[in-house]
């Protein structure tokens, strides 16, 4: 069983062993009401999938949820659900599951673990043992996968590149530090810097095209050859390139996988990261390190948050477990 917990849906599915999914449900992310009000999206959610013929053959449970999280808990504050703040999701899901028959183990994963969990599974990190997975969107988030296994932490932000530092003298972060990766590389401070250097989208409307202020139109504009997209997003992936190399020099990950709305830019983000790769993977053991584009999509969170399940969870977790969680 398989719940993603985002700031603009919030999605269930049973997820077989092979990943393909069965009783697929959505609900709108509540907006402008308590913490009671988005559980009870979530509770909609399970309710759907209670009604699968199949509901009685799940084994576990595993939630993605937007973050920051907080896994040694069960608890979530993401930046983008307001009224969640150290909300214990974890506990209150499997509240709602026993209600319902279902005394299941369950585990939380923050999405960008998730997303790793996924790629690990059946996207572009299958068969590395080793691998670093990104989400380049809104913010920047990660997760690892060391020695074929998903490296949470003991919080579960393990792998959160997006808060590596790259710039010493770069401008602050939201989080406090100053010059960080998502401080430079994510779709907002892409857009922004470009704005701050004088570019401006043509006249008209619609994603990445003309009036088009975001990444994307910054994107569509660099395919274009203006120059101050084509150094926006030269930027961004000089920095996404530090930060990947450290992360491959720590704990030698031979892969970097890279999704997220970002990365939609396709070689616009790639080829400035691939290049800018060389001045900073130097060392023989990361010399061969690659960088690939996710491949799961939308599908990333419902798989990863299976996968979690399935990665976290031991194999012989019976339905007493689900008490403690």
């Amino acid at each position: 069983m398989a719940i993603d917990i985002g700031g603009t849906k919030i999605a269930g599915a049973l997820v077989h062993p092979d990943g393909t999914m069965t009783a697929t449900t959505r609900r709108p992310t509540p907006r402008a009401v308590d913490a009671e009000g988005v559980m009870a999206a979530v509770a909609e959610v399970v309710a759907d999938l209670s009604a699968s013929p199949l509901w009685s053959s799940a084994v576990r449970c595993g939630i993605g949820s937007a973050g920051p999280v907080d896994t040694s808990r069960g608890t979530v504050s993401p930046v983008n659900i307001g009224a969640w703040r150290d909300f214990p999701v974890q506990q209150r899901i499997a509240a709602e599951l026993a209600v319902r028959g279902a005394e299941l183990p369950t585990v939380l994963a923050g999405d960008g673990v998730a997303m790793t969990a996924a790629e690990h599974w059946l996207g572009a990190a299958r068969g590395h043992a080793n691998a670093l997975c990104m989400v380049v969107s809104t913010g920047v988030g990660g997760g690892l996968i060391l020695n074929n296994q998903l490296h949470p932490g003991p919080t579960g932000n393990a792998g959160h590149i997006g808060h590596i530092s790259v710039a010493f003298d770069g401008e602050p972060c939201v989080c406090g530090s100053r010059g960080c990766v998502e401080s430079i590389a994510s779709g907002t401070a892409i857009a922004r810097w470009a704005r701050d250097q004088g570019w401006t989208p043509p006249t008209g409307s619609g994603p990445g095209t003309a009036g088009d202020a975001t990444a994307a139109g910054v994107a569509a504009a660099a395919a274009q050859g203006d120059p101050i997209a084509l150094a926006a997003f030269d930027r961004a992936g000089r920095a996404l390139a530090a930060a990947i190399a450290a992360s491959a020099t720590l704990v030698e990950t031979d892969i970097a996988v890279i999704g997220g709305g970002v990365a939609a830019a396709g070689d616009t983000l790639f080829g400035p990261i691939r290049s800018h790769l060389a001045q900073y993977a130097t060392l023989s053991f990361v010399q061969e390190l690659q960088v690939v584009p996710a491949t799961l999509g939308t599908h990333a969170g419902l798989i990863g948050a299976a996968a979690a399940a399935t990665m976290l969870l031991p194999p012989s977790a019976s339905s007493e477990s689900a008490s403690s969680a």
